[in-house]
């Protein structure tokens, strides 16, 4: 018989994979001067659609199920993740597809659009492109100046990311893992400037990300070796029940620890993390940090919470040490970099750390404050690269941090924003960080994780260095002569960096709705 498939509980993660091959289709069937807009529309039609299926269906309070023959898992922290994905990647949708910040838009444009502008539109220095080309999008006849492909892209790596968050065995884990790494390693390489720094960055994503995904396959084989099986209930009844060697269970273990680890950019398996942040178009960099982290998060407290719990004794010390480590490496080599991206990307890799108290902390409060610091994080870092892409100068964005300096002086808004995402990420009060650190730090307390939480403590404090001394860049010093200049923002810029920075605010204020929300029930199994 066919199994039973609860179409109301995964209508979310099917209408986005459905918009997804829509999208394809309409870039192989639409005229090129039809595919942006048409794409846009369809893009945020989609995470609409999809947030208002998420809606109806948690609105009725459901029970945790598993459905398409055990492959998914649909319970309270999967509907709360989900929400999460959609709304941040409305918000990297909206980056995406702004072509006010950077005419014509951030990706790179096709080479037809090249040619039809003729030798005299050619692209410049670093693969930056003459204005006639940037002015030449929306005319039937013409090339787009951007490959509108980033939008299929970016709904398979949203749907992949659904996917991975609700997979209950090992192998559809996997597969969701390919799907959403597949795109990813593509849009990194698309950057309309500094072309080769992008294409680099691309192929570091792809080669690392390839030996992270052989890890986790090994790790898979190893635990269906020992347990039988590669559903996550049944890897949990044979470790507590088996009288085999635990070898085999905790090598697939540890490999599977790699994988995940990658991504979440977990030191210290976050190598590709400071370059592919830098290399990347700004917005597939903010889509990737605030989604990624989301994806790989919600995948490791669903493998912790109900394939490995009983075993937590055997594995906890392994991954307190990952976890020191991580806060460590990203709040100290945070303190050495002079590039906004590379900062902001070791301060992720220290905010894994972070998170990863929560995650070790196998309670209902170590659950519910996990998923509440993803969300806090991911709204902070979408809008912390959206303002990144406002500073530019004429090769770009303006990202070193000499730049910056003086910013206040030039657009005491912009500097303003800043400064409030910044101290959100070193968790002062009165911001979704210090609420988001106060659960987690509090869930790990709980669980006897003291020393863990002194050291996160004194990570934090490291940390803070690093975004006080670009506040006080920018109020502090004066502005170069010849500095950079902020620009306007467009409509999608514009809603992108006020719904970062109202969650922010609101969760820093008011988080009792999003804490009850993530605390509402514990993964099915």
């Amino acid at each position: 018989m066919a199994p039973p498939i609860d179409y109301a509980a995964i209508a979310p993660l099917l209408i986005v994979l459905a918009a997804a091959c829509i999208s394809v289709l309409v870039e192989a069937f639409l005229p090129r001067h039809q595919r942006w807009p048409a794409q846009v529309t369809l893009s945020i039609v989609a995470v609409g659609a999809a947030g208002l299926a998420l809606g109806l269906y948690a609105g009725g309070t459901p029970d945790g199920i598993t459905t398409l023959a055990d492959a998914l898992a649909v319970d309270r922290p999967t509907l709360f993740l989900w929400g999460t994905l959609l709304a941040l990647g409305l918000g990297g949708i909206l980056l995406i597809a702004d072509r006010s910040v950077e005419p014509g838009g951030a990706f790179i444009a096709s080479a037809a659009s090249r040619a039809a502008v003729g030798a005299g539109g050619g692209g410049g220095g670093g693969g930056r492109l003459d204005l006639p080309e940037d002015r030449s999008y929306g005319t039937p006849g013409l090339a787009p100046t951007m490959q509108t492909e980033v939008f299929p892209f970016t709904l398979f790596a949203l749907g992949g990311m659904m996917a991975f968050v609700a997979a209950n065995d090992l192998l559809t884990m996997f597969v969701a893992l390919e799907v959403l790494s597949l795109p990813l390693y593509l849009m990194c390489g698309l950057a309309r400037r500094r072309r080769l720094l992008s294409q680099e960055a691309a192929v570091k994503y792809f080669l690392l990300g390839a030996f992270a995904s052989a890890f986790f396959l090994y790790g898979l084989a190893l635990i269906y070796g020992y347990a039988g099986s590669v559903r996550f209930t049944d890897i949990a009844t044979a470790a507590a029940g088996s009288a085999r060697s635990d070898a085999l269970l905790l090598g697939g273990l540890a490999l599977l620890v790699v994988g995940l680890m990658f991504k979440g950019s977990v030191a210290p398996f976050h190598t590709w993390t400071p370059d592919v942040y830098q290399g990347a178009p700004t917005p597939v960099t903010a889509f990737m940090a605030a989604c990624t982290k989301v994806a790989a998060f919600g995948a490791i407290l669903r493998v912790l919470h109900v394939a490995f719990g009983d075993t937590r004794w055997e594995w906890r010390g392994v991954l307190w040490a990952i976890a020191i480590v991580s806060m460590v490496i990203g709040a100290v080599l945070g303190l050495t970099q002079t590039d906004m991206k590379r900062m902001i990307a070791y301060s992720s890799i220290a905010h894994a750390g972070f998170l990863l108290l929560g995650a070790i902390s196998i309670t209902e409060q170590g659950v519910s404050s996990t998923l509440f610091y993803l969300l806090a994080y991911g709204f902070t870092t979408l809008a912390v690269f959206a303002v990144i892409s406002l500073v530019r100068n004429a090769d770009g964005e303006a990202t070193h941090l000499s730049q910056w300096a003086g910013l206040a002086k030039r657009s005491p808004v912009v500097a303003g924003v800043m400064t409030f995402l910044l101290l959100a990420l070193a968790g002062i009060p009165l911001t979704s960080g210090f609420t988001a650190k106060f659960a987690v730090f509090s869930a790990a307390l709980s669980d006897g994780m003291a020393p863990l939480v002194v050291i996160a403590l004194v990570a934090s404090a490291v940390a803070a260095f690093f975004y006080v001394r670009v506040i006080v860049l920018m109020y502090f010093s004066e502005p170069a002569v010849d500095g950079p200049t902020v620009t306007v923002p467009g409509a999608f810029t514009t809603a992108a960096i006020t719904l970062g920075v109202l969650i922010t605010l609101l969760l820093g204020i008011v988080p009792t709705l999003a804490l009850d929300w993530a605390g509402g029930g514990g993964f099915v199994g």
